[in-house]
């Protein structure tokens, strides 16, 4: 089971940091996903990381202004988001799965097995 928390209102320019954590379990040998999805649009990936390889990648908008941390006992994910504005406004979900590979990009929702419950982000002046 995975758990959200983090969410919160912040202004244009400015930072929250999500949490996605694993109950009773590692999350070693994973990939984690990051996704949001904004009012009247699909859920769109974000960021994904593999817990054994320290493999990151990052969506192109949010480059350089999102990173992805992993604790040391490999039980939760975080997701750090700097700069953040209006547009990165939605709910945002962590998602994981066992042994799943990236390639090239994250991989689609639909590769992994379990998701947390989602967590609320907005960003307005």
């Amino acid at each position: 089971q995975l758990v959200e928390s983090g969410g919160g209102s912040v202004q244009p320019g400015g930072s929250l940091r999500l949490a996605c954590a694993a109950s009773g379990s590692s999350l070693d040998l994973h990939t984690i996903g990051w996704f949001r999805q904004a009012p009247g649009k699909e859920r769109e990936r974000v960021s994904c990381t593999s817990i054994s390889s320290n493999f990151t990648h990052y969506v192109d908008n949010v480059e350089g202004r999102f990173t992805i941390s992993v604790d040391n006992a490999r039980t939760t994910v975080s997701l750090q988001m700097n700069s953040l504005k209006p547009e990165d406004t939605g709910v945002y979900y962590c998602a994981a799965d066992y042994l799943l590979a990236i390639e090239l990009t994250c991989p689609q929702e639909y590769h992994y097995e379990h998701w947390g419950q989602g967590t609320q982000v907005t960003v307005s002046s």
